[in-house]
């Protein structure tokens, strides 16, 4: 016999778990199918020969490393082309899913509009973690310099527009979502395993962040399968080679500095669609402070490479999000208070550019 009492308890339960599902889900997606797969990496074999008696040896066995970790999901009547999504550093896949206090992330906002979304663990990083080079993951306290890189504050104040939840719980939340590399960074291998990638989800939009856009700059310049790219804060440009501007000074720790890259893989970009959006409170004269200083002179090399593509017969744009009316956005833009805002306006240029049939 069942008390009254826990049925209360269990139905509770049942009812604060529908819940907090209804808030990181705004509406109904029917899901056609989903899956997780690998992508890319190699095989590396240590000299010798197998031995299966000497199981510590180690001689002659192999090590499959250096791929990429995909899941997808595809809605019902989905647009013809997907969206794949590559987070930047210190990031995995988490980016891309429910905010840190709950709301819709891209995954999910990108789902309900109907677009199939395959969210990337770059190699050595998170669920793609098996590096086929050895590295020491540092235990090194560095919450405070994430805080005011990432535009949100300076240590301990927020931007007073700052348009993320600047409750307890929501910041521990972020601060969590860091994930340390398992092998050094390596963009070719990166963008190597990228371009698996699109083999599997056939033509798409990429969407980078941060780090991520420089491997996926790469990406695009090895496979035709990426249709346009949608660059949220890359942290490098390529130029062709001869024509990279000089890095530069800045108060900040990062220096911002273009690639040089082969002038045919250059103009591999100028054949699709490119858009670069910005957030909010990045300066336009040097400043001592260096979380905001760091975003200034990427802005300035973007706006360089937007010159330089253009020139060259590139379709690309360069938006800060606060000149068309989006506020207060820190790096974090797909995580903001706003991020539908920022959405929907990435849906608007990709129906512009033919990308959302």
């Amino acid at each position: 016999m069942v008390r009254a009492d826990k049925i209360i308890l269990a139905a509770s339960i049942c009812m604060s778990l529908l819940t907090t599902s209804a808030m990181a889900m705004s509406k109904p997606v029917t899901i056609e199918d989903q899956g997780s797969f690998m992508a890319g990496g190699t095989v590396v074999t240590s000299p010798g020969t197998y031995d299966g008696t000497k199981p510590m040896s180690h001689d002659g066995e192999t090590l499959h490393g250096d791929h990429a970790y995909v899941f997808y999901q595809k809605p019902v009547k989905a647009h013809k082309n997907s969206m794949v999504f590559l987070h930047g550093y210190g990031q995995s896949s988490k980016t891309w899913e429910s905010t840190p206090d709950g709301r819709d992330g891209f995954q999910n906002i990108f789902l309900e509009k109907g677009y199939k979304t395959y969210l990337v663990d770059e190699p050595r990083r998170g669920k793609a973690g098996r590096s086929t080079v050895p590295t020491t993951i540092s235990a090194q306290p560095d919450d405070q310099l994430w805080f005011n890189t990432f535009r949100i504050g300076q240590w301990p104040n927020y931007y007073e527009n700052a348009a993320v939840p600047k409750d307890k719980e929501s910041l521990d939340q972020f601060f969590r979502e860091m994930t340390p590399d398992t092998g050094s960074f390596n963009e070719q291998v990166v963008a190597d395993a990228m371009a698996a990638v699109f083999e599997k989800s056939g033509d798409g939009v990429l969407v980078t962040h941060s780090a991520g856009g420089g491997p996926g700059w790469a990406t695009a310049m090895r496979t035709a399968k990426v249709r346009g790219i949608i660059a949220l804060e890359p942290g490098t440009f390529p130029f062709p080679q001869g024509e990279v501007p000089a890095t530069e000074a800045t108060s900040s720790p990062f220096p911002a500095s273009g690639e040089a890259v082969p002038m045919d893989e250059f103009m591999k970009l100028t054949k699709i669609p490119i858009v670069v959006y910005f957030g909010d409170n990045i300066p336009t004269e040097p400043t001592e402070n260096w979380g905001q200083d760091n975003w200034r002179v990427r802005l300035k090399l973007a706006k360089k490479w937007e010159a330089v593509m253009k020139k060259y017969g590139g379709d690309v744009t360069v938006v800060s999000l606060p000149d068309i009316g989006i506020k207060g956005n820190t790096h974090f833009m797909m995580a903001d208070l706003n991020n539908e805002q920022v959405a929907d306006a990435m849906e608007k240029w990709m129906k512009k550019k033919g990308l959302a049939e």
